[in-house]
This record gives structure tokens, sequence and C-alpha cells, in this order.
């Protein structure tokens, strides 16, 4: 029995007020979601100068776009004049410059003032000094990431460093040459639940056996309630007489060329906190991102990305697809039917975690500490 009254096997989770109590959530938007690298976008959605989108960070509007020398610049989606919000479309694209549909102040994509009302009887106005505001931006697996904290901490120790902490190595990721695949598909998932439940489900495999039986047959080994991210470098096996990772098991796609041969016949899972998720198979990549929106409601973008040829010949990529989003339904069923558990009063003080679920007291711990507590 241990100090908590809990026997040996068990450790504590969070309580349930950490997933429905919407000041915890706030407390998570200002010291996670604006102070981490957070993944907004497939870099290849601004392919061209002026192409634009808008993001919510945390509680931020961030307006992400490619300027005329093709780097990619982000910035508070705020105008520098009242306050309005600059654009307001999810996605679209600019010839030249984003004109504030209040006061008509206009930026130039590299943020600078370059027109407004009246504004040349304003000559002590600085152009740069009133232009948009900008966030750190990074570039990196093809999607970029932003983050809104004035001192950015380290991207190769945060971003990379989990990747490595999970592969062993970068050059294992970069086999994959995830940077210049093609977005085959992608779902939009609008999921009713907080998003540490999320993170929660998709570390562990406890559940695998009772909800996944499709990935079971492909991955026999996570029929066992195998924590395969909880391994340094271990890969998830495919079974006997299994082809590929498609929801029959029967052959894939095109086989990414840089793949290494003991990456082959394998599935690699990796958690970047706070919102991704990135699972890599031989033919293709599955890319989860993140956007938690309330304390009970995250939203799910997924990337289906394949080699360009197989995209652009028209390929049918619906037998790999499937199985993942077969799997992300009934993962997020779970967390849907787990988020109303929250609020009872049976879990005002957590529930607990089986020896194959204990990694996750780890990642309970993290939450603490970025909110200026200590380990539980």
């Amino acid at each position: 029995m241990t100090s908590t009254g809990l026997p040996d096997s068990l450790i504590a989770t969070l309580p349930g007020s950490s997933y429905t109590d919407p000041a915890v959530f706030a407390q998570e938007q200002e010291h996670i979601f604006e102070t981490m690298w957070f993944c907004v976008a497939r870099a290849s959605e601004l392919a061209r100068p002026g192409a634009f989108r808008t993001v919510d960070v945390g509680r931020e509007s961030i307006l992400l776009t490619r300027a005329r020398d093709h780097s990619v610049r982000a910035y508070f989606n705020v105008c520098r004049h009242r306050g309005a919000k600059l654009c307001t479309e999810e996605a679209g694209e600019v010839k030249r410059a984003f004109q504030c549909p209040y006061h008509a102040w206009t930026y130039d994509l590299n943020g600078k003032l370059v027109a407004a009302p009246n504004l040349t009887k304003m000559p002590d106005v600085g152009r740069t000094e009133y232009g948009l505001v900008s966030v750190a931006v990074r570039e990196w697996l093809g999607y970029v990431w932003v983050c809104l904290a004035e001192n950015p901490p380290s991207f190769e120790e945060d971003v990379v460093g989990e990747v490595v902490g999970r592969l062993g190595d970068v050059e294992s990721i970069e086999h994959y040459d995830i940077d210049h695949l093609s977005v085959g598909r992608r779902i939009v998932y609008d999921v009713r639940a907080n998003w540490k439940l999320i993170i929660e489900n998709f570390m562990e495999c406890y559940h695998c056996a009772t909800i996944h039986p499709e990935l079971t047959e492909v991955l026999p080994e996570f029929a066992d309630g195998y924590a395969a991210q909880y391994y340094v470098g271990h890969g998830a096996e495919f079974g006997e007489g299994v082809e590929g990772f498609t929801v029959d098991g029967s052959e894939g796609l095109d086989r990414i060329p840089g793949v290494a041969q003991d990456q082959d016949r394998r599935y690699y899972a990796i958690t970047v906190k706070p919102q991704v998720f990135i699972n890599l198979v031989p033919d293709h990549v599955i890319f989860h991102r993140m956007y938690p929106v309330a304390v009970d409601r995250t939203v799910v973008e997924c990337d289906w990305l394949y080699l360009p040829h197989v995209v652009e010949s028209g390929k049918d990529v619906s037998r790999s697809v499937e199985l993942f989003d077969r799997v992300n339904r009934q993962d997020f069923d779970a967390c849907e039917r787990t988020q109303p558990g929250m609020s009872s009063r049976m879990y005002a003080k957590g529930g607990v975690l089986v020896p194959s679920e204990h990694h996750i007291g780890a990642f309970h711990d993290w939450v603490n500490e970025r909110l200026g507590g200590g380990p539980r």
C-alpha cells in the first residue's frame, strides 16, 4: 500500500476538476498553449506569397502568411489601430497586403503599416512601430509551428527533443521525409472532451483490445495493452499475414523510400506536447493537431500524408484512411463517454492508473508543473 492509500499497482490521476473547471482551462491556455511551440498548419497550405490562414492558439487569433521572400510569417490577428480582427476568414489569399475592414489600416506581408486614411498627415507614426506584432515561427516536418511567448523556448529541445526522446534519434523520423509528403486526406473531428483526455487515450493501449478490433488485427501486440510509446525506439510490428497498415490488412501504397529496413512493417506513435500526435508506417504518415477550444471541447485536425505521386495519380487511399479514421472515432467516442464522468462527485478526487498506464502519471506531473504546481 502506498502513502496515498492505494495498492502498489495503482497511482492516482488528476482530479475531475482538471477536466471540467473553466478556470483550470484558462490557466492551461496561458501557461501551456500560449507559451509553448504549437503546430498550426501544413506549410503547403501557404503555397504562394499572400496565401494566409487564421488559427486560434490559446486565447489569441493568429494570422499566418507567406511573405514575398517565401518565408512564413505569423502575426497577432489584431489591427494596431482599434483592435479589430484583421482577417475573419479561415483561409484565403491576398495580392499584396491585409486591410482592416474597420478603418482600412493596411499592412504588407512583412507586417509593416503601408497605408491608412490620412496617414501622410501623421508623419510621426512609425510604419514598423505600428505594424502587426510578430509571433515566433518555425517550419519542421512540413508543418508551421508558432510560439506566442516573448522569449520562446528552444524548438530543438521542446519539439525535436520530444521526437528524439521517443525514437532515440532525429534521423529515425527524417527517414520518412515528412516535409515532402502530400496530404492525401484530411478529416477534422469536433470532440466533446477535454484535450488531456485525448492525450491520455493516445498514450496508452490498455483500451485497445476493448475498442480497436481493426487495429489489434494489424498490430497484435496492442491486444495485450502494450504501451509502445513508453519504450524508446520501439515500433509495433505488423501481424503475420498483414501486408499493409490498412483496415483489412491488405497491401498498402508505395513505400516511402527512406524508411529503414528495421522500420519496415512497424508502426511508431509519438506525442509532441501539448497538441501533436505523429504516427509513422512504411507507406504513409498520420499527423494529428489538436486545437483545445473549451474545457470540454477539442477540435482535432488529422492529415494522412503520402508520397506526392501517390496523391497526384489519384490512387485509392481509402483503406489506409479508414483504418485510422475508425481508430480516431473509437478513441474520441471513448473520450466523450469519459468527459461527463469528470463532473461526478465520485470522480472529485480522480481515478486510478494501472501499471501499463503509469507513464500517464508523468504527463499529469508535467501539466501540474506547467501550471505552477509541483508533482502530485
